[in-house]
């Protein structure tokens, strides 16, 4: 069951049903977390192709321009990241899908500054991501600890199983909640205040806590889940340089 929006109320958390659609027998509704999310994606989309034909054209002989400096900076920077993390070794195996996360999720975080509805504030959007690194993490488990992926959910002894268990299986709920919870927060918050303000005030006010709920926070959630997923993932494997 779809949420709307009261066309009559004074606050609005941008939740809001604007097609129907008949899926396997379901109604399926498409909302504002849909339409932000295919704009992020064509947004990373533009880039990517910007970048890949920038790149393309580069002349070695030559000062790069700022945009292809732009590129490098940020390539850079997430390598560095994941090399710092999971070491140089698996760095090069996780690169770009960490990375490419971590693009994703900050766009996501970032796109409340122009008016929509941050993806990231939908637990349908965060719970997928949060699977995905716990079957990474399941998938190296086995795959370089092989038994001893079974054998750890029971050290020290036995009797810590049902704990091991319940830690293992409660990683990609932690994770989802935590990224969920903080992005919904800051979407709750602004919805009151442009809600409940002054239009004049509107203008004016909000524009710091943007820079708060949007920005810095948007970015350090960002950190946190890509952290997290490194981290777990290089424990799953069990190598450190």
């Amino acid at each position: 069951m779809p949420v709307y929006a009261d066309s009559s109320a004074q606050v609005d958390f941008f939740i809001h049903g604007y097609t129907k659609l008949r899926f396997m027998g379901q109604d399926v509704y498409l909302t504002t977390t849909h339409i932000s999310m295919i704009i992020v994606i064509l947004a990373i989309l533009v880039f990517a192709l910007f970048a890949n034909r920038a790149i393309r054209k580069a002349d070695p002989n030559e000062v790069p321009g700022p945009f292809l400096n732009a590129i490098e900076l940020i390539v850079e920077m997430l390598d560095k990241m994941v090399a710092g993390s999971m070491g140089s070794k698996n760095a090069l195996k996780f690169r770009n899908y960490v990375s490419a996360l971590f693009i994703f999720i900050l766009v996501c975080n970032l796109s409340g500054l122009l008016g929509l509805r941050a993806p990231t504030a939908d637990y349908g959007v965060t719970f997928p991501l949060a699977l995905i690194t716990w079957f990474m993490i399941q998938f190296n488990g086995f795959k370089y600890q092989k038994f001893g992926k079974i054998k750890g959910l029971f050290e020290p002894i036995f009797l810590f199983f049902p704990m091991n268990l319940i830690s293992e299986f409660s990683t990609p709920i932690s994770m989802s909640l935590r990224l969920f919870g903080n992005i919904l927060s800051g979407t709750v918050m602004m919805g009151l205040l442009y809600g409940l303000l002054p239009k004049v005030l509107t203008l004016v006010w909000p524009a710091a806590l943007h820079a708060y709920l949007d920005v810095f926070s948007g970015c350090i959630q960002t950190y946190v889940f890509c952290m997290l997923t490194m981290c777990f993932v290089a424990d799953a494997i069990g190598e450190t340089e």
